[in-house]
């Protein structure tokens, strides 16, 4: 049965309890607005929207208790709702669309489902997303029920905020409070539930405001039903950067524990009585090491006296209940290795590698902990070997793999990405939330089939398809090197040039300008009022990355040919130049026009400025403009020489492997299931003698330190690889930049038809493709 609303006044159409929660009333104040913004009236007519907790609505009880709605699985379920249409739930009124939830946030998630389902993307306002006019809306009579979530908690990390959310919001969104308010924090809470989050570590560089230095701003959370928590780096809610006041040598709790305690016990004191996640453990002021023992003995027993007066103070606060997580994070890891005792309840919670790869999963002992685990995953990093803080290139498919293999392992209590400014991470950021919120339902589908839905809500539902296979090109070119990664040495280090010849950049350019003209031609197709949508979610990533590596690689091909060719060197310092002055008016663009300049200040190319030097890309050297050069066509250069390359569409799949789309440099891996079986694929090489190289994405093994194992074999020679991995060392950092590890296989191959069979690999391994390689004339394996 399908009922028609029509104009209404909109407090007469969605009807709350007052008695009901603080983030019901707002959530159902926001459906109003949307009802109102979507079909530009209030519609209404003979059905009223009723939206409630169980408990707190005594409407929607006494239909309960009528045995009007069967919502009895919805009792003690965590963050759950259903919506449900009942016929004369009163007199006066015909029929009822009801939505009910468990607890307060579900109650919220069902007002905000319900706003999606009539055209309103979550990302309406940060990222112009303008809903579609319905002249009529209707709803299918039946009962549809939500949740309870995959993980727990769900939430974000701003972080690395200097650049973008708060140049912006101190300079335009809000300058009238000290960065980051309330009325910043308001607009991210919103954001938050639409897309059922629930967590939040606030942002904590010394540029911004404390969190919890305005009061407003932990009662606004407790308001939306938001849990307040802190990063690895912070415990006990507190940020150092802004509020630990002397020297920091005297962060010590060897010699000092005392201060430290009562600077603990203050924050203890004014948030019980909120929603919070309490950050157990000591490390150093800012995300350094902790200060004092220096022995790993010395230093694990002051850490567990740390967490007992830790747990102490929160159990005098009558907290002790109160979920609490400690993270074994950078040099904390090897204490935790060496034997640290965290208390059973106490969620452990592990980090990935900082570009995306998880360090440590949890073993068995690990799962049967009473606090469960938790996984802290970056989408954008600041730190070593090179940050990346622009453009969010970390492809969907990546986090599918690794956030789905911490679920299959048990890590399902808690789930936090680093977003850096959330913008330009929009579809990253939501893709991680929706594993988050239903993991089977997310990484069931491809994602190519994610990215069109989520192309047709934000952008434009006719454009999905072309948006997507831009999408897709953007992660797999981006995924070769990112942006913020175009230089193959360290800050500190020699420089040195690409290993891509001129004519390989060039192949390299060609794809970047085919997916960049790509995105420009959609503009015409796509409605007015989602062109701003359109530039901030799609043609500002993929333009500017273009325009990064064309500045980049014409950079180097002027000082490569400078001596040579001097005619084409200038000719491509011209295209330096130029794409340099397309990278600034694009930005420019971004900042000063786009929604009439609601993004001033967000933007900033990377780098964007001195600050974090070691750690940070170099800026780009281009050559002296020569102003008394003309251009002039670009001649006929050799073209690039391909070496034979097995990608993993080509082996055929049997029991044992899957194929991991959207993923590498090839649009997919093939992945060991843990089943026993192979893979095989037959290939014909050309004249000469030929090495392999097998190449495997730099993920873990079941832990930081563990190698990782595998066994192919040719023309039926079986032969074991291994990659050991090492967070930190040499080979890590250049794996991460390049998001590859090559294993060479130490036999050289004839020309002729051979055949290479995957016969087994250990946890973690993802096998992006198999090259192969000449044998220089003065080197051979025998």
């Amino acid at each position: 049965m399908i009922s028609r609303w029509r104009r209404r006044a909109a407090s007469r159409l969605v009807v709350t309890d007052p008695a009901d929660h603080d983030v019901v009333a707002i959530a159902a104040a926001n459906l109003r607005r949307d009802l109102a913004t979507v079909t530009q009236a209030t519609p209404g007519g003979d059905t009223q929207i009723w939206i409630g907790t169980l408990g707190r609505n005594a409407a929607i009880d006494r239909l309960i208790a009528d045995r009007r709605i069967a919502a009895g699985t919805l009792k003690g379920a965590w963050e759950s709702f259903l919506i449900t249409s009942v016929d004369k739930p009163r007199p006066g009124v015909a029929r009822a669309l009801v939505i009910i939830g468990s607890d307060r946030r579900g109650t919220a998630y069902g007002a905000y489902e319900l706003s999606r389902a009539i055209g309103v993307s979550p990302w309406y306002w940060w990222a112009d997303v303008t809903p579609r006019h319905q002249a009529n809306l209707h709803v299918a009579k039946g009962l549809r029920r939500f949740g309870p979530p995959s993980v727990k908690y769900r939430g974000i990390f701003f972080n690395d905020e200097d650049w973008g959310l708060v140049p912006w919001a101190a300079t335009t969104h809000a300058p009238q409070e000290k960065p980051l308010g309330p009325k910043t924090y308001a607009k991210v809470f919103e954001l938050m539930l639409r897309l059922k989050a629930n967590l939040l570590w606030p942002a904590m560089h010394k540029v911004t405001q404390p969190f919890n230095a305005d009061p407003a701003n932990a009662a606004l959370a407790e308001r939306y039903a938001i849990v307040m928590g802190s990063s690895h780096a912070e415990p006990m809610l507190r940020n150092n950067v802004g509020e630990w006041t002397a020297p920091p040598d005297d962060f010590d709790y060897v010699k000092n524990a005392d201060g430290v305690q009562r600077y603990w016990a203050d924050r203890v004191a004014t948030n019980a009585g909120y929603e919070s996640i309490w950050t157990l453990g000591m490390r150093g002021i800012h995300d350094s090491g902790m200060v004092g023992p220096s022995t790993i003995a010395d230093r694990r027993a002051t850490l567990e006296r740390i967490i007992t007066d830790q747990r102490g103070m929160l159990d005098r606060a009558g907290i002790a209940n109160a979920p609490q997580v400690f993270t074994p994070y950078e040099e904390v890891l090897d204490i935790y290795r060496a034997g640290l005792k965290v208390p059973d309840d106490v969620t452990l919670m592990w980090p990935d590698d900082n570009f995306g790869y998880i360090r440590h999963f949890p073993d068995k002992a690990e799962r049967a902990r009473s606090g469960g685990s938790a996984i802290y995953y970056h989408l954008s990093y600041l730190g070593a070997p090179l940050s990346y803080l622009w453009l969010s290139t970390t492809p969907p498919a990546l986090i599918r793999e690794e956030m789905g293999r911490a679920f299959d392992r048990g890590a399902r209590q808690m789930w936090v990405a680093n977003v850096g400014d959330l913008k330009p991470a929009e579809l990253a950021t939501e893709y991680f939330l929706s594993l988050a919120w239903d993991i089977e339902a997310t990484r069931g589908q491809t994602i190519e089939h994610f990215v069109k839905g989520w192309a047709a809500e934000n952008i434009d539902a006719a454009q999905a398809r072309p948006v997507a296979d831009i999408w897709r090109a953007y992660h797999r070119l981006n995924f070769d090197r990112r942006p913020e990664h175009l230089q193959w040495y360290r800050p500190g280090e020699k420089a040195q040039q690409s290993p891509l010849s001129i004519a390989k950049a060039d192949d390299r350019l060609a794809e970047f300008a085919a997916m960049e003209q790509a995105a420009t031609a959609l503009e015409p197709h796509v409605a007015a009022d989602r062109r701003d949508a359109l530039f901030e979610l799609l043609t500002y990533p993929v333009a500017a990355s273009a325009a990064a590596n064309r500045r980049f690689f014409a950079a180097e091909a002027h000082d490569r040919l400078r001596d040579s060719n001097l005619a084409e060197a200038i000719r491509r310092g011209m295209i330096a130049h130029a794409a340099d002055a397309t990278l600034r008016g694009l930005t420019q663009r971004y900042n000063q026009e786009i929604a009439d300049g609601k993004w001033r200040g967000m933007m900033a190319v990377e780098p964007a400025d001195g600050q974090w030097r070691s750690y940070r890309l170099i800026p780009p050297i281009l050559p002296a403009p020569d102003v008394s050069a003309s251009p002039t066509s670009a001649p006929t250069m050799a073209p690039a020489v391909t070496n034979p390359v097995l990608t993993p569409r080509q082996f055929a799949l049997r029991t044992g492997w899957r194929l991991g789309d959207g993923l590498g440099r090839h649009d997919a891996v093939l992945v060991p299931t843990g089943q026993i079986g192979t893979v095989s694929a037959t290939f014909t090489l050309p004249a000469g003698q030929w090495r392999a190289f097998v190449d495997v994405l730099p993920t873990y093994a079941d832990r930081d330190g563990d190698p990782l194992r595998m066994t192919i074999a040719i023309d039926g020679t079986a032969r074991r690889l291994e990659a050991p991995r090492q967070t930190g060392d040499r080979d890590w950092a250049k794996a991460v930049l390049d998001n590859r590890i090559a294993l060479a296989v130490p036999v050289d191959l004839p020309a002729g038809a051979h055949r290479i069979t995957l016969q087994s690999a250990g946890p973690g391994v993802m096998i992006e493709a198999v090259r192969f390689t000449p044998v220089p004339a003065t080197d051979g394996l025998h």
